[in-house]
């Protein structure tokens, strides 16, 4: 049967006859489909076809991107991130500064408006350390002999007295607080003007009224004021507030517990008292006369 096939069918057309007829069908095609949307049809089955193709070739590209995109992202959130908290604790030791600058303005208001209903002139100093005797109550203030203090100044604050000036250095004087161990301040009830002392215990702890019967007119809440009589505290000063008393039986003396009114571990500042002015010396003591008859 194949030999008595024509030889069109068996060689086929020609090269030159395959290229006319293909280039003839596809300018007709693209004719129609330019003037009659012969083939958009046709483009939108074989695109339906393709999509799966489309995305697998196209898969590991996007997801690189994405990653990369993604990568990217988390570092710039990780750096605005960064960048955000430094500002935040900026913020918050700038208010931190400002709360405490407002509250030492706030003290220094204090002091001023003491320092004007003080019997004596005082100047202001400022706290630079506490004192090297890790067991003393003491501080070291910024003004010295070149400002004109003296030892025996008195040191308060807005509330009450602080301490007493014991040293003097040419730039620096060192003050003993009223909690320092064994330090008294000669002080009267200001309900009753009952004299007494009260004594530092340490500077964590209380004050204490010492030697006072048990029968004596004080108790809690009483407010304690400088008497005046020893020479260097002028009277009226607020020193203590009585905050504690027992009386036990069979007990000679009271055991009088008071709170400091001054801030005396607090501030920065301190007011130095001028000195008092020179007392008139304590009278002279009668020579004591002899018995007669010798």
């Amino acid at each position: 049967m194949q030999a008595t096939q024509p030889t069109f069918f068996k060689q086929g057309p020609k090269p030159l006859t395959r290229v006319l007829i293909f280039s003839t069908l596809s300018v007709a095609l693209l004719v129609g489909d330019a003037y009659y949307q012969m083939l958009s049809r046709v483009r939108e089955q074989i695109s339906v076809l393709l999509y799966p193709l489309q995305w697998v070739a196209t898969a590991p590209v996007n997801a690189a991107l994405e990653a990369s995109s993604f990568l990217q992202r988390q570092t710039e959130l990780i750096a605005e991130n960064r960048q955000l908290n430094d500002e935040r604790l900026l913020a918050q030791g700038q208010a931190m500064r400002l709360k405490a600058l407002e509250a030492e303005n706030a003290h220094l208001r204090a002091l001023k408006q003491a320092s004007e209903h003080q019997p004596r002139q005082s100047q202001l100093s400022k706290i630079l350390y506490n004192g090297r005797d890790p067991f003393g109550a003491k501080l070291v203030v910024d003004l010295g002999e070149r400002a004109g203090v003296k030892e025996g100044q008195i040191a308060l604050d807005a509330s009450g007295v602080v301490g007493q000036v014991v040293r003097v250095q040419p730039m620096t004087s060192e003050v003993r607080l009223i909690s320092d161990r064994g330090h008294m301040v000669p002080v009267m009830v200001e309900r009753n003007q009952l004299r007494t002392v009260v004594y530092g215990s340490g500077r964590q702890n209380l004050l204490e009224v010492r030697n006072m019967p048990p029968n004596a007119d004080i108790k809690a809440g009483d407010v304690l004021i400088t008497s005046g009589i020893d020479g260097i505290y002028p009277p009226g000063l607020p020193v203590a507030v009585v905050s504690k008393v027992e009386r036990t039986a069979g007990s000679a003396f009271a055991r009088i517990q008071c709170k400091p009114l001054a801030g005396i571990d607090q501030h920065r500042f301190l007011l130095l008292m001028n000195p008092p002015a020179t007392l008139p010396p304590y009278p002279e003591t009668s020579p004591t006369p002899k018995p007669k008859g010798h």
